[in-house]
């Protein structure tokens, strides 16, 4: 019975979390969605920017790409595309690896992005309970699902 009870509290907990991620995407495609964009474009956008100096000289791999905005090589493929389409990124030949493609941002795309950015954060603040933990949790690497960060008053 208190395994049975334990493992509903779970459930519970997991179910909570899918419906946090769906409200909360939902609402950024919501708010996205006038200036042409989606929250996995934004996604793209946001961590071609992260990294970039004030010319949003930064590239990335697809493949790194890949693994920080959770899309599949083939969905995350499409998207590149369509934002290239767009006008927000280009596309090159890695250097390193000729097999390679390397993302970056257009001009176009770093005004898009310093442009929506407010509009997603004010979305996050809003939707996402509870204050921002004083110190971030570190960075686990890509595709590393071990143990999660424990929650808060743990």
């Amino acid at each position: 019975m208190a395994a049975e009870k334990a493992e509903q509290v779970l459930v519970d907990q997991w179910r909570d979390i899918l419906a946090v991620h769906a409200r909360t995407l939902c609402e950024v495609d919501r708010v996205l969605h006038r200036h042409g964009l989606g929250a996995s474009d934004f996604e793209v956008l946001d961590v071609l920017a992260g990294d970039a100096g004030t010319d949003g000289g930064c590239s990335y791999r697809v493949q790194e790409i890949s693994d920080r905005v959770h899309l599949s090589q083939s969905a995350l493929s499409r998207l590149v595309a369509r934002l290239e389409k767009d006008g927000l990124v280009t596309r090159g030949m890695c250097s390193e690896d000729r097999r390679g493609v390397r993302v970056s941002l257009t001009p176009r795309g770093i005004d898009l992005h310093r442009e929506v950015l407010p509009l997603q954060r004010a979305v996050l603040a809003r939707m996402l309970p509870g204050d921002p933990p004083a110190t971030p949790p570190p960075r686990s690497a890509p595709g590393d699902f071990g143990r999660l960060p424990p929650q808060r008053g743990e």
